[in-house]
């Protein structure tokens, strides 16, 4: 259900903007992204567990804020990472 170190690793170092980048809108959406698509497989098996039900729709909620502060910041970069994840926008 988590994220390993190694595949958070990965993930950091394909959107970073630059070297040592963890905290760019770019990476934490990634992040989120990834931590969603786990919790949203989970889910599908434990059907009952509504803690992580709402755990899950906080991530979705921060996410959110987060794609339409980096939209209104630059929207080039919104485009490109909507792209490069397979979101639905």
């Amino acid at each position: 259900m988590a994220i390993t170190a190694d595949r958070k690793a990965e993930i950091i170092q394909q959107y970073a903007t630059k070297e040592g980048d963890t905290g760019s809108p770019e990476v934490q959406i990634a992040v989120l992204t990834e931590h969603i698509v786990n919790l949203t497989e989970h889910l599908k098996i434990h059907k009952k567990d509504f803690a992580t039900r709402r755990g899950l729709l906080t991530m979705v909620g921060r996410r959110s804020r987060l794609l339409r502060y980096l939209r209104g910041k630059s929207p080039e970069r919104y485009r490109d990472l909507v792209s490069r994840l397979g979101l639905r926008r």
